[in-house]
């Protein structure tokens, strides 16, 4: 196996990932996202920070599939590829900070606090995280890929149209979930995210299985324009 085929099969891993530790932490989290009975509630906290720890191994997955996948893009896009590093970066970052959140409302509820201003805030700081971060960023590096992808013919087209697709569908949901001309769960809204999800599991098995099918390495022949504009 080639170091492409590695570099291509670990960033397929790491998709996997994000979906596994993204859904396990939103099912730990619980009644802490819309209940709040649960902020007054004195039951054990610990799901929640084990929900913290997963949106932590979240974040790194994230940062890696731009990593792995950035040496393999970077000679055909250079530009796209350095920007999706820097959308999947500002997304991990925006992920971390609801993992500081959701640990800080925690030991607030542990005190008995929660209740109050603090708790709330700091749980509609989590939600806002969440609808940022999972929300408005992820629709647009998946366009940036998708895009490259789409260019180079380095997956079958219908994967990056399924990618364009479901980030136009997922941006404007949650932009209507921003201006509240819709409640965070609706199943209007989870069906804006059927398309993205299918996109990156597409994308992920066929990093796993056949890696990305670039152009050609371009001959000495090729003039110095011709190397820029590719």
């Amino acid at each position: 196996m080639t170091t492409a085929r590695r570099m291509a099969g670990a960033a397929g891993a790491l998709y996997l990932v994000t979906h596994v530790t993204s859904v396990a932490a939103v099912m730990l989290y619980g009644g802490m996202i819309t209940d709040d009975a649960w902020l007054t509630g004195d039951g054990s906290g610990a799901p929640q920070l084990l929900g913290a720890l997963l949106d932590v191994v979240l974040a790194l997955a994230v940062v890696g599939t731009a990593l792995f996948l950035h040496p393999l893009l970077r000679r055909d896009a250079p530009v796209g590829a350095r920007a999706y590093v820097a959308l999947r970066g500002l997304e991990a970052g925006v992920i971390l900070i609801g993992a500081v959140s959701v640990i800080a409302l925690v030991a607030l509820r542990d005190a008995g606090e929660a209740g109050g201003a603090a708790g709330i805030a700091l749980r509609e700081l989590y939600s806002g995280t969440f609808l940022v971060g999972a929300g408005l960023v992820v629709g647009v590096h998946t366009v940036v890929l998708a895009t490259v992808l789409w260019r180079l013919r380095a997956v079958p087209r219908w994967i990056p149209a399924l990618g364009i697709a479901g980030a136009i569908l997922v941006t404007a949901s949650n932009l209507t979930v921003m201006f509240g001309l819709q409640g965070e769960i609706t199943t209007a809204r989870s069906l804006a995210a059927v398309p993205i999800f299918v996109w990156e599991i597409s994308l992920a098995i066929t990093l796993l299985t056949r890696g990305l099918r670039l152009p050609a390495r371009a001959t000495a022949a090729s003039s110095p324009r011709e190397a820029v504009d590719a």
